[in-house]
């Protein structure tokens, strides 16, 4: 968010009806969002993206590579293209986009700049590459990839190549790779972590929050749900 007027969503994986009820249950209002950042192209980042777009008439940033690749129903004329790299300015909002690790075509994250507070929404990370590790260093808070826990992938269901796609360098981070690139920043001003991205298939919230629990003394953890609207925080 950020003044009172305004705001910027990143990803949209839901309908423009969901997306709507889950910021009335969350006391927001879809009003104020002035941008809609794709991250990458795969279907549960973007399917809701030309929906909430095109009945809202917001603007949606995305790279041209990414745009190139996605589903066809992802086609829109109020699409902007930007480069890894660029800073894009939102009204008062600074958005500060790099490029990351993930089996996409053009995959990025995004550090938001807020009235001297910083944000990064850092989730479809094979690794904590040198991009990641200098945005987050910078960020008051984080919404932070907790994919996976080793074991319940490994011993899981889903076939060999996927969990070899899962846990590679392209795919997503566990539970403990999570933990030690938080534990690793030093004199940081993160204080707020939202744990998120939690897979349904290869782990529990009980046990990414038991993994974050050393720095709990220190730092708001807090867990996010791919069903419904998390709390409001403020930073």
């Amino acid at each position: 968010m950020g003044n009172s007027f305004e705001a910027v969503l990143i990803d949209i994986g839901i309908s423009n009806r969901q997306l709507k009820q889950r910021m009335k249950d969350a006391g927001l209002n879809l009003q104020y969002v002035k941008a809609v950042l794709v991250t990458h192209e795969h279907t549960d980042h973007i399917k809701g993206m030309h929906g909430v777009i095109k009945k809202n008439n917001i603007p949606g940033y995305v790279t041209r590579h990414t745009y190139n690749q996605a589903r066809k129903d992802f086609r829109s004329e109020m699409v902007r293209y930007f480069e890894p790299g660029d800073t894009i300015t939102i009204g008062s909002i600074k958005v500060h986009t790099f490029s990351k690790q993930h089996d996409a075509a053009e995959p990025v994250s995004f550090r938001i700049e807020i009235e001297g507070k910083n944000i990064a929404v850092l989730t479809d990370l094979g690794t904590a590459c040198p991009n990641v590790l200098e945005h987050l260093k910078q960020c008051d808070a984080a919404f932070l990839e907790c994919n996976y826990e080793h074991n319940m992938l490994m011993n899981g269901n889903y076939p060999a190549f996927l969990k070899q796609r899962v846990a590679s360098d392209y795919g997503h981070l566990s539970n403990s790779q999570a933990f030690e690139l938080v534990k690793s920043l030093n004199g940081s001003p993160l204080k707020t972590v939202l744990l998120s991205h939690i897979s349904a298939d290869n782990n529990r919230v009980d046990l990414a929050m038991e993994t974050f629990s050393p720095l709990t003394h220190k730092l708001c953890i807090e867990p996010t749900s791919r069903h419904s609207a998390s709390k409001v925080l403020e930073i």
